[in-house]
């Protein structure tokens, strides 16, 4: 029932909220131009964004990114960016965040954006400087064949889609969709 009343929010807000915003004029690049066209719709653009493959760069060159994954325990321990931090969305509390230096880069990610950009917003105004929204999140992380680990920081191939409905922006063939 919960996540039902939460995927009814999602698409109220979609609607109404969503769609008011413009989408900033550089947009990361997301792989499926439905996929795309739906975040558009759903997203405010209130917080800046960074693209998985910036992200994934950065990684790569040991960067000091701060990674915060906004979806709720259980999709967590199915799979997470390697390094990410679970935050959490429904109990997320910004005090738990607050000894963290507040220009050090953070990125926020959860399922396609929406929760993350709530989060990021939360932390935006507690004074942190360097808040991204991780574009398309880890759906589009999973969909460029970037790795995911398990609640054992093992790689694994399966991903938490939050619902059924959701799961379709997963367009990845070798990845195991749960919710």
């Amino acid at each position: 029932m919960r996540k039902w009343l939460q995927t009814l929010a999602f698409l109220i807000y979609g609607l109404f909220a969503g769609c008011a915003q413009n989408p900033p004029a550089h947009l990361p690049e997301i792989k499926d131009p439905a996929f795309n066209k739906k975040l558009i719709a759903l997203l405010r653009f209130s917080t800046p964004l960074l693209g998985v493959d910036e992200l994934n760069g950065g990684l790569s060159r040991k960067e000091n990114w701060i990674i915060l994954d906004a979806r709720e325990r259980e999709e967590y321990e199915v799979s997470h960016i390697p390094g990410a931090r679970f935050a959490g969305y429904d109990h997320f509390k910004v005090e738990d965040w607050t000894g963290l230096p507040k220009d050090q880069p953070i990125v926020v990610y959860c399922s396609v954006g929406y929760r993350s950009e709530k989060i990021a917003g939360q932390l935006e105004r507690q004074g942190f400087s360097n808040v991204f929204n991780l574009y398309g999140s880890i759906f589009e992380w999973v969909n460029r064949g970037y790795p995911v680990v398990d609640q054992k920081d093992q790689p694994t191939d399966t991903v938490h889609t939050y619902n059924k409905d959701w799961s379709r922006w997963v367009t990845n063939a070798s990845i195991k969709k749960v919710w």
